[in-house]
């Protein structure tokens, strides 16, 4: 990888990991999936002037922004808002192991017995998160994490089928596609929309800001275009910095508690990500 796409990859698992912070504070005030719509809104204002695509790819754009933005943030963020940010981000690890096994599946790439192992290694660290006793009232939290990383693993292996498109047409596409249907399903599942955002304060716009500028127009545009230049398994590795970032930032800015079985859970995940993803990620780097 080229050193300037390397900090891209750094900056965006960095920018991802905080915004598991930034919207535990926005769900103070915002339902979850609202606040997802008001996030996807904000980029889709920011980003619709890079919207040009074929009228071919609407149908694909439809589809991926059902799959990899509406299904996957409402699963995601309504689960996350049950539980430590820090916990949320482990399990979020599990999108690694199901992107890979995905990418198998239906792009051919190989899975080593290495990655196979780190894998295995993966589920087991899941695994012992959940039978972390302060979780035994939030498992279905968990399972719709978890079910979010599935969903968020399906969506990119249908990005990658688009790696010729742009990543910031794609980001935007998927932003106009997603808001409306973001919006039917806070309307389905949650109420007193109206009332939220008349009432939302200078922090909850603030969150709202943050995740649809920074971490979705600005860190999305960067990881499609990181995916549309090298294979899936070579820029995950990277992402294993996105729970390193949460988990310190719930500790210093929301005062939650990593508890020793998390910990070791999340440290048994993390290794088995890096098990799959490190000897596909030690590649040459290029200086230009």
């Amino acid at each position: 990888m080229k050193l300037i796409d390397i900090f891209a990859a750094i900056a965006v698992a960095s920018i991802w990991g905080l915004g598991f912070i930034v919207a535990k504070s926005g769900m103070n005030h915002f339902s979850p999936i609202l606040l997802m719509a008001l996030r996807f809104t904000l980029t889709a204002i920011c980003l619709i002037w890079f919207f040009r695509p074929p009228l071919k790819l609407f149908k694909d754009l439809f589809w991926i922004s059902l799959v990899s933005a509406a299904i996957q943030y409402s699963l995601t963020f309504t689960g996350v808002k049950g539980l430590d940010a820090s916990t949320a981000a482990l399990l979020v690890q599990l999108e690694v192991p199901f992107g890979l096994l995905l990418a198998c599946i239906f792009l051919g790439e190989r899975v080593s017995l290495k990655q196979g192992f780190g894998i295995f290694v993966a589920f087991l660290g899941v695994a012992l998160i959940l039978k972390e006793p302060k979780l035994s009232g939030s498992l279905v939290s968990a399972l719709m994490v978890i079910g979010g990383a599935f969903t968020w693993a399906v969506g990119q292996i249908m990005i990658k089928k688009m790696a010729s498109v742009g990543g910031f047409m794609l980001i935007s596409g998927i932003a106009i596609f997603a808001t409306p249907q973001l919006f039917l399903a806070s309307y389905l599942f949650e109420s007193n929309q109206i009332a939220q955002i008349q009432s939302a304060d200078l922090s909850a716009w603030s969150a709202v800001i943050y995740l649809g500028l920074v971490m979705t127009a600005l860190g999305y545009g960067m990881w499609y275009r990181l995916l549309g230049l090298y294979p899936m398994n070579q820029v995950m590795p990277f992402l294993l910095l996105l729970p390193v970032v949460s988990v310190s930032g719930g500790i210093l800015f929301l005062d939650e508690i990593l508890t020793i079985k998390v910990a070791i859970g999340g440290t048994l995940s993390l290794s088995g990500v890096a098990l799959i993803t490190i000897q596909s990620g030690a590649r040459k780097i290029q200086l230009s």
